[in-house]
């Protein structure tokens, strides 16, 4: 049985909530007093002078609430299972905050996150996506520090990065909280910590929405990427009785879609960098939310436009493990082919002076063959209908045998509903 009731949640929740509403503005003072301000630069969005320490009242708030809950519930029970996790998180934490005072190279970085990755795998959690432990080890390490600098370099526009991460929290504490066979030591450390997590963002994304008065700056952006990182790479959902298809849906899926947005944008800017010939790692108003600013939005129409898709995100992902599989790979391929389209169209906004790959048949390497074989052969659109084609099929095949796909395939079932008619 769960540790935590409605009560207990709602003083978790309220406790860290309250004491990040009330840390934020001193940390806002402090940051200004000792001159840790951001200030406007080309390659950045925001155009006035700003705090960025905002990150050290997220962890506080967090840590706090965390050590005072973990002593009050048990801490065999709440606090035990979840220090591993609390020890990398603050290592990351510091990791960032020496940044942010002292501007430490990218690869150092890259390095230390590397570290504590690898240290929270050491203490026994990991993916399990497949049979292969040199596979998952590897998977893992790339899932965690791919989520830590996901979530940084989301933090691009007043509110985004914070808001998604406290999005994500919501759904990720969701699935556990309303699932009861999901009860056990692990579970309950993910809702603690999640909770607590909701709260802190919370407290602190009020004077962080537009116009923000605050940053999170690094300590707090590697802070929350690493947090919800640990929480969904915990989390290993118990197979139902959909069978092992159903299982891998579930354990892949869900951690995938809480925090698809930050992913999808990573990908997306990386992607677009290399087509235009720029270095991954170089800033740059070339964003998922700054392309959406260029095409009218305002920015806080950005920002709610991107919490939106991470709403849909997360309750596909809510209920992905209650759905048939079949239906459930339906809703996602259709979910995943409405955000292709939309972000084939945000690609084409003009954001770069240089020239693209695609325009420059003067460049030399593998990127351009890549691109002939694909766009100029017209390969992406021929797999584009094969994929259009077989989920029209599929889901053709799901409305008639009423979302019943059986091992045997459709003849089976049509003969045996023959059957059924003669006789």
């Amino acid at each position: 049985m769960s540790l935590y009731t409605f009560y207990h949640c709602l003083f978790l929740f309220g406790g860290s909530f309250l004491l990040s509403l009330l840390l934020t503005p001193l940390v806002r003072k402090m940051a200004a007093r000792s001159g840790m301000i951001s200030v406007p630069q080309d390659t950045r969005w925001h155009k006035k002078a700003t705090p960025f320490l905002g990150g050290v009242s997220i962890y506080f708030s967090f840590i706090i609430v965390w050590i005072i809950a973990a002593n009050i519930l048990g801490w065999e029970n709440a606090g035990q299972p979840s220090l591993p996790m609390i020890i990398c998180a603050s290592g990351i934490f510091i990791l960032g905050l020496a940044d942010d005072l002292y501007n430490m190279m990218p690869q150092h970085k890259l390095a230390g996150q590397i570290v504590f990755a690898s240290l929270f795998i050491i203490f026994g959690y990991r993916l399990q996506w497949t049979h292969y432990q040199t596979i998952d080890l590897f998977l893992s390490i790339l899932w965690l520090v791919g989520i830590t600098n996901a979530f940084n370099l989301l933090d691009n526009m007043d509110g985004l990065s914070a808001g998604i991460a406290l999005i994500a929290g919501i759904f990720l504490f969701a699935i556990y909280y309303f699932d009861p066979g999901q009860i056990n030591v692990v579970s309950n450390s993910i809702l603690l910590g999640s909770i607590i997590f909701i709260g802190a963002l919370l407290g602190f994304l009020i004077y962080n929405f537009n116009p923000a008065s605050i940053f999170m700056g690094d300590a707090g952006s590697l802070f929350i990427g690493f947090m919800l990182a640990c929480l969904t790479s915990m989390s290993q959902p118990a197979e139902s009785s959909g069978g092992i298809r159903r299982h891998l849906l579930s354990v892949i899926a869900i951690p995938i879609l809480i925090v698809f947005i930050p992913i999808l944008d990573t990908g997306f800017v990386s992607v677009m960098r290399k087509l235009f010939g720029r270095s991954i790692a170089q800033g740059g108003k070339d964003h998922s939310s700054h392309r959406l600013v260029a095409i009218g939005f305002s920015e806080r129409k950005a920002v709610l436009t991107l919490y939106i898709l991470a709403i849909v995100s997360g309750l596909i992902a809510l209920t992905v493990r209650k759905m048939e599989i079949g239906v459930s790979l339906v809703v996602i391929v259709l979910y995943l082919l409405v955000v292709l389209f939309f972000w084939l169209y945000l690609a084409k906004v003009k954001v770069y002076p240089e020239a693209s790959v695609l325009n420059d048949n003067g460049r030399k390497g593998i990127t351009p063959i890549i691109i002939n074989i694909t766009y100029r052969r017209r390969l992406l659109e021929v797999m584009l209908d094969l994929v259009l084609i077989t989920v029209a099929y599929y889901s053709a095949y799901l409305l008639r045998f009423e979302g019943e796909v059986k091992e045997k395939g459709i003849v089976t079932c049509s003969i045996k509903k023959i059957n059924g008619f003669i006789r």
